[in-house]
C-alpha cells in the first residue's frame, strides 16, 4: 500500500456551489451632470417618488424604506490662480453629504490664509467637483440591488432580474440630465 493512500481516501473536496447569478449594468452619461443641485435632485426625487416600484423591508429587526441612500460622498475642488490666470495651486475637499459639500466650497473660497499660502485667488471648478450617491433598493420580487448614481455614469448593481435593469432604464431614459 502506497503511504499517502490511507489519507487520499480520508481527502475530500468541497467545491464551491453558484447561488446566485448577479449583474451588473452601466449608463454612460454623455454630458456630466451639471452641478450639485441638478444631481441632488435627481436624488431626491428617486427616494420621493420611488418610480422603481420598490417595497419596505424588515433586517435587523427594523423597517427600511424600499429606496434608501445607503451611501454617498461629493467632493468640491478649488483652484488658486495668480494675476495672469495661471492656476499655482487647487485644494479638493471630500463632504459626506450635500451641506458639507456647499459649507467646504464656501469655506475654501473665503479662505484668505490658504489664498496667501499658495499665491493665487481662489476660483471654483466645479467641471472637477465629484459626486457619488448610492442607493439601496429593494425590489417587490425580493431582491435587493443598488443605484449608484455618479456624476458621468449611473451603475445598478447585484440584481438578477432583468425585469428590474428594464424599469431603471425606461426611467432613466425619460431623465434629461442622463441623457
Amino acid at each position: 500500500m502506497h503511504p499517502g493512500a490511507c489519507w487520499q481516501e480520508y481527502q475530500t473536496m468541497a467545491d464551491f456551489v453558484e447561488t446566485s447569478n448577479t449583474k451588473t449594468a452601466v449608463r454612460q452619461i454623455p454630458a456630466a451632470i451639471a452641478d450639485i443641485a441638478t444631481f441632488e435632485g435627481i436624488i431626491a426625487d428617486v427616494i420621493a417618488t420611488n418610480p422603481w416600484g420598490c417595497v419596505e423591508y424588515v433586517q435587523g429587526g427594523a423597517t427600511h424604506p424600499g429606496v434608501e441612500r445607503n451611501r454617498q460622498s461629493y467632493t468640491v475642488r478649488v483652484n488658486y490662480e495668480d494675476g495672469e490666470g495661471s492656476v499655482v495651486g487647487s485644494v479638493s475637499a471630500k463632504a459626506p453629504d450635500m451641506s458639507g459639500f456647499n459649507a467646504a466650497a464656501t469655506e475654501l473660497a473665503a479662505n484668505a490664509a490658504l489664498e496667501a499660502a499658495l499665491g493665487g485667488d481662489a476660483v471654483r471648478n466645479p467641471d472637477a467637483d465629484a459626486f457619488s450617491c448610492q442607493l439601496k433598493c429593494h425590489d417587490a420580487n425580493g431582491e435587493t440591488y443598488y443605484v449608484t448614481f455618479a456624476r458621468e455614469s449611473v451603475r445598478i448593481t447585484s440584481y438578477e432580474d432583468d425585469a428590474i435593469l428594464a424599469t431603471v432604464e425606461t426611467w432613466a431614459d425619460g431623465v434629461a440630465a442622463l441623457n
